[in-house]
C-alpha cells in the first residue's frame, strides 16, 4: 500500500490571517494539498478569499486533480463556483446528503440559511462531476475519505442551533450525516484534515483508527467545533485526545479563539494555530 511522501498542506481560507500582506480572512475553511502524485482542494471557503489567497500563496487551482467538500455548509462550499472555471471538469467528492436546506436558528427566532447556496445543476454546468459516497473509501493511492462517522461518544453532541429540512420540509436538528474527513497515509503517520468535525473529533479519530488500525495519527488539522462545546465536553475531549499521541494538532475555524488558546496551553509544542497562510510540510 502506497504511503504518500513530501506532502504540503496550505491553509487557503480561515477566519484569521497570518502570512503575506494581502491575504483575506473569512469565516470559512479551505486547505490545498499537494503531493508528488496528486493535488486536492479540501473545501473552498465562502468565496471571499479563495482565488486571491491561492494566487498569493502560489497554489495553482488549474492543476487540481480533485476537490473534496467536507459537508454542505456555505462556509465550506461557496467558493466552488469561483474555482470551477479555473479547474475545468473535475471530480468533486461530497456525501449524498450534502445538498439540502440548512439553517442556523438564533435566539431572536431568525433563521439564517447556511447550506450550499448554489444548485447542484448550476455547479455541474460549471464542470463539477459530483462523486457521492457515504462509506470509507480511497480517492487516490494512500488518500481516503472517512465516509459517515459512527456517533459513539456520550459527550460529543450536535449543535442544537443547526437545523435542516427533512423530506417534508419540516426543520429538525441537523445530524450532519454528511460530515466527512480526508485522511492521508504518510510515512510519518496519518494526516487527518477536518472540516468542522460536526460528528465529534473523537468519534472521527476513533473511526479512522478502526479503518487503518496499524497506523499512528501524526497530524490533525482543521475545525474541531469545540468553540461551541461546554466545559464538560471540552474536558472529556481533551482527555481523549491525549490517548492518540498526536504530533501536530493544528486547530482552526470553528475551534474558536478561546478553545484554541486552551489547546495551545495543554498541548504545548505539539499545537499550532492554522490561519490563512499556514504551511505544513510532512516529508
Amino acid at each position: 500500500m502506497l504511503q504518500q511522501t513530501d506532502i504540503d498542506l496550505t491553509v487557503l481560507c480561515e477566519n484569521s490571517v497570518g502570512g503575506p500582506t494581502g491575504l483575506i480572512g473569512e469565516h470559512g475553511w479551505a486547505v490545498g494539498i499537494a503531493t508528488p502524485s496528486v493535488r486536492i482542494l479540501f473545501d473552498t471557503g465562502q468565496g471571499l478569499g479563495i482565488i486571491s489567497n491561492c494566487d498569493l500563496l502560489g497554489f495553482d487551482l488549474s492543476r487540481l486533480d480533485k476537490i473534496v467538500l467536507s459537508h454542505g455548509h456555505y462556509d465550506h462550499c461557496s467558493g466552488l463556483p469561483l474555482v470551477l472555471p479555473l479547474t475545468g471538469n473535475i471530480d468533486v467528492h461530497i456525501h449524498e446528503q450534502g445538498f439540502g436546506y440548512r439553517c442556523c436558528h438564533s435566539d431572536k427566532n431568525n433563521d439564517r440559511e447556511i447550506g450550499i447556496l448554489h444548485s447542484k445543476s448550476s455547479l455541474e454546468s460549471l464542470g463539477a462531476h459530483f462523486c457521492f459516497n457515504k462509506n470509507f473509501c480511497a480517492i487516490a493511492e494512500g488518500i481516503y475519505l472517512s465516509g459517515e462517522i459512527p456517533r459513539n461518544t456520550s459527550y460529543e453532541k450536535q449543535d442544537p442551533r443547526l437545523l435542516r429540512a427533512d423530506k417534508t420540509g419540516k426543520l429538525q436538528q441537523d445530524p450532519h450525516i454528511d460530515d466527512q474527513t480526508l485522511i492521508i497515509d504518510s510515512k510519518q503517520g496519518l494526516i487527518i484534515i477536518l472540516g468542522c468535525a460536526h460528528a465529534g473529533i473523537i468519534n472521527i479519530l476513533n473511526h479512522v483508527q478502526q479503518q487503518l488500525s496499524d497506523r499512528p495519527i501524526h497530524t490533525v488539522i482543521g475545525g474541531t467545533h469545540l468553540g461551541f462545546a461546554d466545559d464538560e465536553q471540552f474536558a472529556a475531549t481533551v482527555d481523549a485526545l491525549h490517548a492518540f499521541d498526536i504530533q501536530c494538532l493544528a486547530a482552526a475555524h470553528c475551534t474558536g479563539l478561546e478553545r484554541a488558546a486552551q489547546l495551545a496551553r495543554i498541548f504545548g509544542s505539539r499545537f499550532r494555530f492554522a490561519p490563512v497562510g499556514t504551511r505544513i510540510h510532512i516529508p
